[in-house]
């Protein structure tokens, strides 16, 4: 006798669909009054706000710069996003990847995790060398022209 072949597979999970995960990644300029305090603020905001909408991620912040990645249920990413196009502190988003994508979270227990951005340059500029959009690489190369131009004055101070 041979046993029945199970319908779901030797799989784990196979048979079964996942709910699929939107996620983003976005840069953007900060408004000059943007602060650490401020920074702490947008983190204590996620913090108590991405837990009931299912949001997880990370923000980098340096130079004058966001850097964000954001998962969780298209409709909560989509919210989000237009809260931070009309967000005063936020100027010159560029989006660079949107996916709806089955798999795990990238950050699962991160509602949203600050991540020092020491090397916000090399961020940038590695979003800038995989872009094939025209709009988004002008709006990286201002941006990465502007740090060149404040590291520049660092030096010369």
């Amino acid at each position: 006798m041979h046993p029945e072949p199970n319908p779901h597979g030797d799989e784990p999970g196979f048979g079964q669909t996942q709910t699929p995960l939107f996620n983003v990644v976005y840069c953007s300029r900060a408004s000059a009054d943007v602060d650490k305090a401020a920074v702490d603020r947008i983190i204590a905001s996620s913090h108590r706000n991405n837990p009931r909408w299912g949001i997880t991620g990370l923000l980098v912040f340096g130079e004058g710069y966001f850097f964000q990645w954001l998962e969780g249920p298209r409709a909560s990413i989509e919210n989000l996003l237009a809260l931070l196009r009309s967000d005063q502190r936020h100027g010159q988003i560029v989006m660079l990847s949107q996916a709806e994508e089955s798999h795990e979270r990238m950050f699962p227990t991160w509602d949203m995790e600050l991540v020092e951005a020491e090397q916000i340059r090399d961020v940038l500029a590695d979003a800038l060398s995989e872009s094939h959009d025209p709009h988004e690489v002008q709006a990286l190369q201002a941006m990465l022209d502007d740090i060149d131009a404040r590291w520049g004055q660092a030096k010369a101070a």
